[in-house]
């Protein structure tokens, strides 16, 4: 797939400035039209389950708004998502504030109606519970592989006497519902107290990589990478990036801060070293405004999709082009 300046662009900051216009995910168009794009850019504003500080259901808003920073191409790569895919901001889920099942179905009906029309999802949260929804709708034919940026291993099984769906708890129930296969998925820079000495038993009996805090400072950023590249391998491979795996330095807005994180700029590498896999999809989660007075954890977060975008793209143009090259020519 060549690059195309026809695609939806950015409203240009050397035209419009920056904080001119009114916001939208990398100032692109809004399109409500699934088929016409190749990646969606979607708010999912739900916190309800959210198990400590709330208020992640107004990250997409505040993540629009800082996205206005990012330009159109990415400064290292040079990659320019724009002219390999049509990207564009499909909206908000319209969650129900007040029912976490009705939202949950909600949430996997937006994005199976994106996955139908072949666009792959580029997801601003919310808590990190939107992830199970999202993978019910792009992963039901087939378990995905999982690369999860965390403190936390969201491997629980139950909360407060026996509730199944929280923020804590999404991996475990893709697991068991076989929407991701543990042997291809590596969780990255987990930390912090936990409830009782087995709380990741389970995790790492079903084969997942736990990448503990620890182990990333003594391989680095380049090591951590490769060992997330052997873990998913050349499969269907989806990205979720928690902002409480970094320091809350650099993202005090969120709802369960952790100490002794990564930072942004480590963050950055690791997710630009995904470059070249198999990647249908991700998400930016636990942004939380309210908690996050100066606006920098939706920089974060704005931040960090732009350079998940920056992987997605090229790797959504190899599959195009794949389908395309094996079209019959009469149909072409």
């Amino acid at each position: 797939m060549m690059p195309n300046s026809s695609f939806p662009q950015p409203v240009s900051g050397m035209v419009m400035p920056r904080f001119g216009e009114v916001p939208s995910f990398m100032r692109l168009p809004v399109e409500r039209d699934p088929r016409k794009l190749d990646i969606a850019l979607v708010g999912v504003p739900f916190d309800g389950g959210t198990t400590n500080r709330p208020g992640a259901r107004h990250g997409p808003r505040e993540i629009r708004n800082m996205s206005t920073l990012m330009r159109r191409v990415h400064h290292v790569s040079k990659v320019a998502p724009y002219e390999l895919c049509r990207v564009g901001d499909h909206g908000d889920v319209p969650v129900n504030p007040i029912d976490l099942h009705d939202s949950l179905a909600r949430i996997e009906d937006v994005f199976a109606r994106l996955h139908a029309a072949g666009a792959a999802p580029l997801a601003a949260g919310g808590d990190h519970l939107i992830t199970l929804p999202i993978l019910r709708a792009i992963a039901k034919d087939r378990p995905v592989g999982l690369v999860h940026f965390d403190a936390h291993s969201d491997t629980g099984d139950t909360y407060f006497g026996g509730e199944k769906y929280t923020h804590g708890t999404p991996f475990r129930r893709a697991i068991e519902e076989g929407l991701v296969d543990p042997h291809r998925m590596i969780q990255i820079g987990i930390r912090g107290s936990i409830y009782a000495p087995d709380e990741k038993d389970w995790a790492e009996s079903v084969g997942i990589r736990i990448v503990h805090i620890e182990e990333f400072f003594e391989l680095g950023p380049a090591g951590v990478v490769a060992e997330a590249r052997r873990i998913v391998g050349d499969g269907p491979t989806y990205v979720s990036f928690d902002v409480d795996g970094l320091d809350p330095v650099y993202a005090p807005g969120t709802g369960t801060p952790e100490i002794g994180g990564y930072s942004t700029a480590e963050a950055q590498q690791m997710l630009r070293g995904l470059a070249g896999l198999d990647l249908v999809g991700a998400d930016v989660v636990e942004v939380s405004p309210p908690f996050d007075p100066s606006g920098n954890t939706a920089l974060v977060g704005a931040t960090m999709m732009f350079e998940l975008l920056c992987v997605l793209a090229p790797a959504v143009a190899r599959r195009k082009t794949r389908v395309e090259a094996a079209q019959p020519v009469a149909a072409k």
